[in-house]
C-alpha cells in the first residue's frame, strides 16, 4: 500500500502519537482481546480501548467474528493470511510479528522482526514466513526461528514483494529498479531497470506481472524479459491499491487538487483484452484499499481508511445498501487482507487490534490446509522441586531412564582424545556401474540409503572396511555380472534414456531388430505389456477383436482393436497402450480388484506382479467377453470367479470357454448338478507335496487334469437336510475351448519349491531317456554328451543347458471319455507317429494342445522385478512382416524384443524366473475361424454429431461439418493440429555433473483436435474442432501454449463442441484409412499422445519441410511471420489458427520448391532462414498491430455459416 495522500500524522510513527490515551477503565472492551497480551509497565489499561463485542454470524454476509489485539498502541502496518496453514500473520510499525490461529485468532507465535522499521509485507512460504522491511528481507520459521537474514543496501526503500515461483522473488520500492532474489541461494541474480521509480505494489497473472507506482500509474510487464508491454496512466496523484482478475484490473488512488492530493471516489477499471480503460466505477467511501473476492460473481471490497466497506460489480453500479463498517479501536484503518477461500477478511488499525470478519461461523483461511505443529507442554512443571540445602533429599525424585552403556563422564581422559572417523566403503554397485570421466567418476544412485546419510557404527565399519568381500570387480567384462546378478540380461527391465529431444535420439533398434513392435513402459499401469502381447498373436483373437466397434464410451475391446491395428502398421517402432490403458482406469471392476496400481507402487515394485498379472488375466478376458456379447445389454461382471452365464455368447467365449458340470453329493446321498463355464483355469498342486524332501514324481498332465476336473471337500447347503452339511465337490468337464488359459498360481515358496522338484525329476528322466544317469554332482564331460547324442539314442540329444529347469511340457493331449471324464497326458511330436495325426483324432475327442506363450514374472531386486512374455509367433505373423513362413518363439520384454530357442520359453530358474501365466491352443485353430478384418469405421462418424457441453450453442460453432458431397479421397490434404493438457508433472533427477536426468516424463492427455479441409471452395475452413472431455484429473492446462482453460473441458460450464476421446479418435481413424494426407508442425508429437500410428507417407510436417540437417527445429510462428508475414499466437495458441497457417507454409513450401523438383534453389532459401533466424535470436518482432489468420476473410466467412 502506498501510504501518500493519507493521514500525514502516520507518515512517521512516534509514541507521541498516542499520549492522549487516558488509562481509563472502560465498560465496553471485550475481554476476548486480553489473550495473554503483557501490557506496558507505565500501564496502558485494556479497558483504554473500546472493541465492539462480535456479532452474530449470517451465513453468506460477511460480519465480524472476532476482535483480538496484536500490539497494544502500535499500529498494525500489514496482514497476512497464511497460505499452508490456518493462521493469520499480523506486522506492525515497531517490527513485530504476530500469529493468530483459527477463526478464533489463538495466538500462536509472537517474535521481534526488526528493532527500528515497520514491516511492510508479510508473504507465507511452504517452511517459514518472509518478512519485508524497509531495507531487509529476513525468512523465518512460523515458530520465530531465523532461517535466513537478507541484507539490503542502505540507500533501499522496499515496499513490496513478489513470489513469483517457489524460489524466484521479485522485490520493489521507490528506487528506479527492482530486484530477482533466488531464495535457494539466497543471492541477488538480476536486477531489472524500471523507467517509472517507486513501485510499491505487485501483482501476477498468467499473462503479466502487474506494477503499480506512487505515480499513479499501472506498468504491464513480459513475464520472461519483465519489459514493459502495456501501460496505464490511472491517476493524476498517487496509486493507493489495485488487483487484477480474470480480465479486468481496478484501481483506486488519488487526485491532484488545488489544496494538495484528494482521494478519488472513481475507481478506474481497465479490460485487459483490449487494453483500455472501461467505464470509471463510482463509490460512495474514499477507496484505500481494494481486493477482487470472487465467489459467486467477480465482486470488488472497497475499503476506507474510516472503517467503511462497500462490495460491488467491476462493471455495474455501487449501491449504497451494500456498505458495511468496520469499527476500529484506533481512528484508522491501516492494513486490509483477503484470505484464500475468500470466507475471512482480516483488517488492521491504528491501535494496534485485529479484525476478523467472515461469512460463516466456522470458516477455513484456505481450502486445502495442512495440519499446524504446536510447541509441545514443558514437562519440567510437572517434575517435583527440589530443594538443594537438604543433603538427604533423594536425587532418584528426578526419573533419569534407564542405559546399560557406559557414559560419557565415566570415560578417562586418556580415551576422550579426538579421533578422525574412517570412511565407510563406498557402494559396490556403485563401483561396478561408475564411469570416468578424468578423474571423476559418475554413477546413478543406487538408492540403498538415505541420501547424505551414513549410518555410524565403531566396531562393524572397521571389519566391513578391512573385509576381501568390499573388493569390487575389475571394470572389464563388466556385462555378464556372474557373481552379481542371477538375471540375464535380456530378462531385466528395460527403461527409456530421455534427453532434451525426448524419445527422438533414443536408439529403440538396438533393443528390437525384428518389425514386431513392441510396447512403451513408461506409462501408469503398464505392468501388463506382455499379456497384451500374448493375445495379440493370438490370430482368431486379434482379427475379432478388430472387427468389434461400439458406442459404448470405455469399451476395452475396441481400445484393443485399435492398440492392434497400431501393431499390425508398425514396422519395428515401439507403440504405447495409452488410450487401452485410459480406458482400463476408468473401468469400477478393475479398481474394486486392486489392478490399477499407484505410481509410487509401480516404480517401486511394491505389488505382487505374478498375483497382478494373473488378476488382470481373469479380468480383461470376462471383460473382452462381456463387451463383445451379442446382448444389447451386458451382463455384469462377476467378480474372481471367472464364472459367467453361457447365453449370448461372444467370440471371446467361444475361444476360451470351458463348458463345465459342477456335482455336490451329500453324505445323505442328494446330488445337485449345475451346469458353469469358465474363461481359465487355476493350477492346484497336491497336498503334502513337500512334506518329504524327495518328493513325488508328477507329470504336468497329472497337475493338469487334477486342476481341471478338481474335487474338493466342503461345506455345502443342502436342500434335502435343509442344513450345511460335509459335501465332496467335483467338476466334470463337457465342452473343451479352443485356447487354454492357465493362471500359475505360485505364490509361495511351497509352489516354487514343488517346480523345482519336477523339473529335476524331468531332467533325470530326460537323462535316462537318453541312455545314462546323472546324480546332483556330477557334471558329464563333452565325451559323454556324445554318446548320448549318438544314433542309437534314438533322439538327438540337447545340449545340457537345454534340460535343465524344464517340467512344461510343448504339448498336451486331452480325450474325453464316454463317461463325461478327461483324460490328459504330455505329447511330443514323436507320439504322432503312434497315435496319428491329431486332426484325424479330434473326430473322436481327442485334442493336442500345443504351447503358444508363457508369462513369467522376473525377481530382481534392483528394479522391484518386472513380467516378461514368451511367445510362439506362428506363419501369418511372419508372412505379413517379414514375408517368410515360419514360426518362431520371441522374448517380449517391453519394447525388447528378441529371438529365442523353444526350450527357453519353458525353462524356469526358480531363483529369478518365476511362470505366471500359461496359453495352450489347439492345434490347426486358425482354420476353424474367419480371419478377415472388415474395418468397421465408416464415412458416418465424419457428419455432425451433438457435443457433450449443456452450455454449447450454434454461435459458439467454430466448425462446419463435411458434407456428403466433400468426403475425402486419397491424397487430399488435411490440416491438423492438437493441443493437450498435462495429467502427471514431469519426473526429473540433477545428476552430480549438474545435467538433468528424465526419470519420467510429464503425462499428456489430447484437449482439443482440430482438422481444416486442405482444398476445394471452402479451403482453411475447419471440419473438426472438438475438444475432449476427460475424466482424469488435470494438474496444468498449459493455457499459455494450448488455450485451454479450466472448465473448457467440463461437460457441465463448457461452452465449446465437447467430445468424448473415441469419438474423435474415430474420425482421425477414418481419415488414415481413405488414406488422406495430414498437414501440421510437429505433427509426430501430436500422433503419439493422441495414440495414433500414421504411415510415413500420409504426413507432411512443416517442422521437417523446413529444417536443415543437424540445424534446430524452427516454431511455427517464426516461419508464419517469415515466409507468410503474419504473427500467430500472440496472446496463447489457437489450433484452428495453427492448422490453417501449416496450410498456407506448405503450399508456400510447393510453390519454393516447385513441387519438390528444385531442391538446391529451395536451400538457399533455408540458410536465409537460417541467418535470419540467428541475427534475431528466433524472436518475432513485437507486433505494432497484430494480424492473423482468424481476422481473414475465411475465417469471418465460418462464423457467418
Amino acid at each position: 500500500m502506498n501510504f501518500e495522500g493519507l493521514d500525514p500524522g502516520l507518515a512517521e510513527y512516534a509514541p507521541a502519537m498516542h499520549s492522549a490515551l487516558d488509562p481509563v477503565l472502560d465498560a465496553h472492551l471485550n475481554p476476548s482481546l486480553l489473550q495473554n497480551v503483557e501490557l506496558d509497565p507505565e500501564g496502558v489499561t485494556l479497558e483504554a480501548l473500546p472493541v465492539q463485542e462480535s456479532m452474530h454470524i449470517m451465513e453468506g454476509v460477511y460480519s465480524e467474528l472476532h476482535s483480538v489485539v496484536a500490539e497494544v498502541g502500535v499500529p498494525v502496518s500489514v496482514s497476512h493470511f497464511d497460505l499452508h496453514e490456518e493462521m493469520l500473520w499480523v506486522g506492525s510499525h515497531g517490527g513485530h510479528a504476530t500469529s493468530f490461529f483459527g477463526p478464533a485468532l489463538e495466538r500462536y507465535s509472537s517474535f521481534q522482526v526488526n528493532g527500528s522499521d515497520d514491516i511492510r509485507q508479510i508473504q507465507s512460504l511452504e517452511n517459514g514466513i518472509l518478512f519485508l522491511t524497509k531495507n531487509n528481507l529476513k525468512y523465518m520459521a512460523r515458530g520465530g526461528l531465523i532461517i535466513f537474514d537478507y541484507l539490503l543496501d542502505e540507500s533501499e526503500d522496499m515496499h513490496s514483494l513478489l513470489l513469483t515461483d517457489s524460489s524466484t522473488l521479485l522485490i520493489g520500492g521507490l528506487q528506479n529498479h527492482i530486484l530477482e532474489i533466488d531464495l535457494n541461494t539466497v543471492q541477488e541474480t538480476q536486477k531489472y531497470a524500471v523507467e517509472t521509480p517507486g513501485v510499491t505494489i505487485m501483482r501476477q497473472t498468467n499473462r503479466f506481472f502487474f506494477c503499480g507506482h506512487t505515480s499513479g500509474k499501472v506498468s504491464l510487464r513480459d513475464l520472461r524479459t519483465f519489459k514493459v508491454e502495456h501501460e496505464f496512466d490511472a491517476f493524476s496523484g498517487s496509486l493507493s491499491d489495485f488487483d487484477v482478475h480474470g480480465n479486468l484490473l481496478a484501481a483506486c488512488g488519488f487526485s491532484s487538487r488545488l489544496t494538495g492530493l484528494a482521494c478519488d471516489r472513481f475507481l478506474k477499471v481497465y479490460d485487459l483484452r483490449m487494453m483500455r480503460a472501461i467505464t470509471p466505477l463510482q463509490v460512495h467511501v474514499d477507496p484505500t484499499f481494494l481486493r477482487f473476492i470472487p465467489t459467486y460473481t467477480s465482486r470488488l471490497a472497497i475499503i476506507s481508511q474510516s472503517g467503511q466497506c462497500q462490495f460491488c460489480e467491476p462493471t455495474g453500479l455501487a449501491n449504497p445498501a451494500d456498505i458495511f463498517h468496520v469499527n476500529p479501536v484506533g481512528p484508522l484503518l491501516m492494513t486490509f487482507d483477503v484470505s484464500a477461500s475468500k470466507q475471512a477478511l482480516a483488517f488492521g488499525d491504528s491501535e494496534g487490534c485485529v479484525h476478523l470478519w467472515t461469512d460463516s461461523p466456522e470458516p477455513s483461511f484456505n481450502p486445502y490446509s495442512r495440519e499446524t505443529e504446536f510447541a509441545l507442554p514443558c514437562l519440567v512443571d510437572s517434575l517435583p522441586p527440589l530443594d538443594w540445602s537438604q543433603d538427604l533429599l533423594p536425587l532418584s525424585l528426578i526419573p533419569v531412564p534407564l542405559t546399560t552403556d557406559t557414559l560419557l563422564s565415566d570415560w578417562p581422559a586418556a580415551n576422550s582424545a579426538p579421533a578422525p572417523r574412517r570412511a565407510p566403503p563406498v557402494d559396490a554397485e556403485i563401483l561396478r556401474t561408475m564411469k570416468k570421466v578424468g578423474f571423476i567418476g559418475y554413477a546413478p544412485n543406487p538408492r540403498t540409503r538415505l541420501r547424505n546419510q551414513i549410518p555410524y557404527r565403531l566396531k562393524e565399519s572397521d571389519s566391513e572396511f578391512d573385509s576381501f568381500s568390499q573388493v569390487t570387480e575389475s571394470p572389464i567384462g563388466r556385462e555378464e555380472e556372474p557373481h552379481l546378478h542371477m538375471v540375464s540380461k535380456k530378462y531385466r527391465k528395460v527403461t527409456i534414456k530421455y534427453s532434451k529431444l525426448g524419445l527422438e535420439d533414443f536408439d529403440f533398434k538396438h533393443y528390437n531388430k525384428t518389425l514386431f513392435a513392441g510396447l512403451e513402459p513408461h506409462i501408469p499401469n503398464a505392468y501388463c505389456n506382455c499379456m497384451i502381447q500374448v493375445l495379440y498373436f493370438l490370430e482368431p483373437v486379434r482379427c475379432l477383436i478388430q472387427n468389434h466397434l461400439c458406442q459404448k464410451e470405455f469399451c476395452l475391446a475396441c481400445e484393443l482393436g485399435f492398440l492392434f491395428h497400431m501393431l499390425d502398421l508398425s514396422r519395428g517402432d515401439p507403440c504405447q497402450g495409452s488410450n487401452f490403458l485410459r480406458a482400463f482406469r476408468t473401468i469400477p471392476e478393475a479398481s474394486a480388484l486392486g489392478l490399477i496400481l499407484a505410481d509410487s507402487d509401480e516404480a517401486s515394485g511394491k505389488g505382487n506382479l505374478a498375483r497382478l498379472i494373473q488378476r488382470w488375466n481373469r479380468f480383461i478376458l470376462t471383460q473382452l467377453h462381456q463387451d463383445m456379447q451379442e446382448l444389447e445389454v451386458p451382463q455384469a461382471y462377476r467378480g474372481a470367479g471367472g464364472s459367467f452365464c453361457s447365453s449370448g455368447d461372444s467370440v471371446i467365449g467361444q475361444l476360451f470357454s470351458c463348458e463345465m458340470e459342477n456335482c455336490s453329493l451329500c453324505r445323505c446321498g442328494s446330488e445337485t448338478v449345475r451346469a458353469s463355464s469358465t474363461l481359465l483355469f487355476t493350477l492346484s498342486y497336491p497336498e503334502g507335496s513337500n512334506s518329504d524332501k524327495t518328493g513325488k514324481n508328477y507329470d504336468f498332465a497329472q497337475v493338469l487334469k487334477r486342476s481341471i476336473c478338481l474335487e474338493q471337500n466342503t461345506q455345502a447347503w443342502c436342500d434335502n437336510c435343509e442344513k450345511y452339511q460335509p459335501t465332496i465337490q467335483t467338476r466334470n468337464i463337457r465342452h473343451l475351448p479352443d485356447i487354454l488359459v492357465i493362471n500359475c498360481e505360485v505364490n509361495s515358496s511351497k509352489e516354487a519349491d514343488f517346480w523345482r522338484m519336477q523339473a529335476e525329476f524331468a531332467f533325470k528322466m530326460t537323462i535316462k531317456k537318453y541312455g545314462g544317469e546323472i546324480s546332483k554332482n556330477k557334471e558329464f564331460a563333452l565325451a559323454d554328451w556324445k554318446e548320448l547324442g549318438s544314433p542309437e539314442g534314438m533322439l538327438i540329444c540337447p545340449s545340457i543347458e537345454e534340460l535343465k529347469n524344464i517340467w512344461l511340457p510343448f504339448s498336451i493331449r486331452m480325450k474325453m471319455t464316454k463317461n463325461k471324464g478327461l483324460d490328459v497326458c504330455n505329447w511330443t511330436d514323436g507320439d504322432e507317429v503312434q497315435w496319428g495325426p491329431a486332426r484325424a483324432e479330434e473326430e473322436h475327442g481327442v485334442y493336442v494342445y500345443d504351447l503358444m506363450a508363457t508369462v513369467v514374472h522376473i525377481l530382481d531386486s534392483r528394479t522391484g522385478g518386472s513380467l516378461v512374455a514368451h511367445i510362439r509367433v506362428g506363419e501369418t505373423y511372419h508372412q505379413r512382416k517379414e514375408g517368410v513362413t515360419h514360426q518362431q518363439w520371441y522374448l517380449f520384454n517391453d519394447f525388447l524384443i528378441e529371438p529365442i530357442d523353444k526350450h527357453e520359453g519353458v525353462q524356469f530358474d526358480m531363483n529369478w524366473k518365476v511362470p505366471a501365466i500359461l496359453y495352450y491352443v489347439k492345434r490347426n485353430l486358425n482354420s476353424k475361424y474367419n480371419l478377415n478384418i472388415k474395418n468397421p469405421i465408416e464415412a458416418s462418424v465424419l457428419l455432425a454429431e451433438a457435443s457433450l457441453a449443456r452450455k454449447q450453442r450454434k454461435t459458439h460453432t467454430t466448425f462446419i461439418p463435411l458434407m456428403l458431397n466433400e468426403m475425402p479421397q486419397v491424397g487430399d490434404l488435411v490440416g491438423l493440429d492438437a493441443e493437450f493438457v498435462t495429467l502427471n508433472e514431469e519426473e526429473a533427477e540433477l545428476r552430480s555433473d549438474g545435467t538433468k536426468s528424465t526419470i519420467k516424463p510429464s503425462q499428456m492427455s489430447v484437449a482439443r483436435i482440430t482438422c481444416v479441409r486442405g482444398q476445394g471452395p471452402n479451403e482453411g475452413i475447419p471440419f473438426i474442432d472438438d475438444y475432449i472431455s476427460t475424466q482424469e484429473q488435470v494438474v496444468d492446462y498449459l493455457t499459455q501454449y494450448s488455450g485451454i482453460k479450466p472448465g473448457d473441458l467440463d461437460a457441465k460450464i463448457s461452452s465449446k463442441h465437447l467430445t468424448t476421446l473415441k469419438s474423435t479418435y474415430l474420425k482421425l481413424r477414418f481419415l488414415i484409412d481413405i488414406g488422406v494426407k495430414f498437414v501440421g508442425h510437429g505433427l509426430q508429437k501430436d500422433f503419439r499422445v493422441i495414440n495414433l500410428m500414421v504411415p510415413k507417407d500420409q504426413v507432411l510436417d512443416t517442422v521437417y519441410l523446413f529444417h536443415m540437417p543437424r540445424k534446430r527445429m524452427i516454431s511455427l510462428r517464426f516461419l508464419a511471420w517469415y515466409f507468410l508475414d503474419l504473427k500467430i499466437q500472440g496472446e496463447t495458441h489457437d489450433s484452428i489458427e495453427d492448422a490453417r497457417t501449416a496450410l498456407q507454409l506448405y503450399r508456400k513450401y510447393l510453390e519454393l520448391s516447385k513441387n519438390g523438383t528444385e531442391p538446391e534453389s529451395f536451400h538457399k532459401v533455408l540458410k536465409g532462414l537460417y541467418e535470419k533466424g540467428r541475427k534475431m535470436d528466433w524472436k518475432v518482432p513485437e507486433p505494432e498491430g497484430q494480424t492473423s489468420p482468424k481476422n481473414s476473410a475465411v475465417f469471418s466467412s465460418v462464423l457467418a455459416l
